[in-house]
């Protein structure tokens, strides 16, 4: 599979993203409390972040992502893995998606997360980095450079909190020649940071490696006005991928409320124009076998177009 493969596909209509890749591997049972996140389980056991990913594909996901989302140099540094290791690491995380890709017709998008997730402190959830836009590209530029060395089919900046980050992210896309999406986190209608979301579509568009723009991390009941924005904003594709619906404390570490995530909502985001659908934390198999049933309920429903009659040819002159 190719990105061109991947936009004929998205003109076609909708495809269905993968879920929570770190939270299903805690729900198997396995510590995640370090600040590597499932990263840290590249190193010690890639066999179960491959059965993850197939539990996505088996379920109707045709868009997998790679567990490099935490993955970053100083933060296996921390563990005492070095550039060159750590580079290897996020290979393998794009080899392993691939893997669970293999024998169907799926794509892989190469994680990028925030610098805040890199903190492990919760500033993804605030946007409060007090980083300039060149120091964040200074940042991200070595971790894209290795992500888009990696094989994977486009990357996926995700859960973005601040226009900053926005603007960083898609400047290192075009720098690396990347091609791949920018999702961003909201609540409230607005960045975490408060900014306004309409800029940051604006922001992520004017940038040509950026081939779609998104929300993920947030909650279900977002994702309608950021669509509604974006249409507005932009005719890129969108990427709507929220939480289950229940928040997470970062204080505490615990997940608080109860998921909330009907079907309606799904056909909603359809029926707006949305072109991925999946989701993110705490959004599990069982939720994405739901939301390809949607999508293909509704595909099978929408009226065939007619074709078009030829117009008679002019007359040579």
């Amino acid at each position: 599979m190719s990105t061109a493969t991947l936009l004929r596909a998205l003109a076609s209509g909708p495809i269905v993203l993968d879920g929570g890749l770190g939270t299903l591997l805690e729900a198997h049972g396995h510590d995640l409390s370090s600040g590597l996140w499932s990263a840290r389980l590249l190193a010690e056991r890639p066999e179960v972040i491959a059965d993850a990913h197939r539990e996505f594909v088996d379920a109707g996901a045709r868009i997998v992502i790679s567990a490099s989302y935490q993955s970053t140099f100083e933060g296996y540094a921390g563990i005492g893995i070095d550039a060159t290791q750590a580079s290897a690491l996020m290979r393998i995380s794009v080899d392993l998606a691939r893997s669970a890709a293999a024998d169907r017709q799926a794509w892989v998008a190469a994680s990028v997360g925030p610098y805040g997730a890199m903190l492990a402190d919760g500033s993804e959830y605030r946007g409060d980095y007090g980083m300039s836009v060149d120091e964040l590209r200074d940042w991200h530029r070595p971790r894209i450079a290795a992500l888009a060395s990696a094989g994977a089919d486009l990357l996926a900046a995700e859960t973005i909190p601040c226009l900053a980050e926005v603007q960083a992210v898609a400047a290192e896309f075009d720098a690396a020649g990347a091609p791949g999406w920018i999702s961003i986190t909201v609540h409230d209608g607005r960045l975490r940071s408060g900014e306004s979301m309409a800029d940051a579509f604006r922001i992520a568009a004017s940038f040509p490696a950026v081939l779609a723009i998104g929300v993920n991390c947030s909650a279900p009941a977002e994702i309608s006005d950021a669509l509604r924005i974006a249409r507005e904003t932009t005719d890129l594709p969108f990427v709507a991928y929220p939480n289950s619906g229940e928040g997470w404390d970062a204080t505490n570490r615990t997940w608080l409320g109860s998921a909330a995530f009907p079907d309606t909502l799904v056909r909603d985001w359809l029926d707006g124009g949305a072109s991925v659908i999946g989701g993110c934390c705490r959004v599990g198999p069982a939720q994405i076998r739901g939301m390809a049933d949607v999508v293909h309920d509704q595909s099978r429903a929408a009226p065939e177009v007619p074709p078009q009659a030829e117009s008679p040819q002019e007359a040579p002159r």
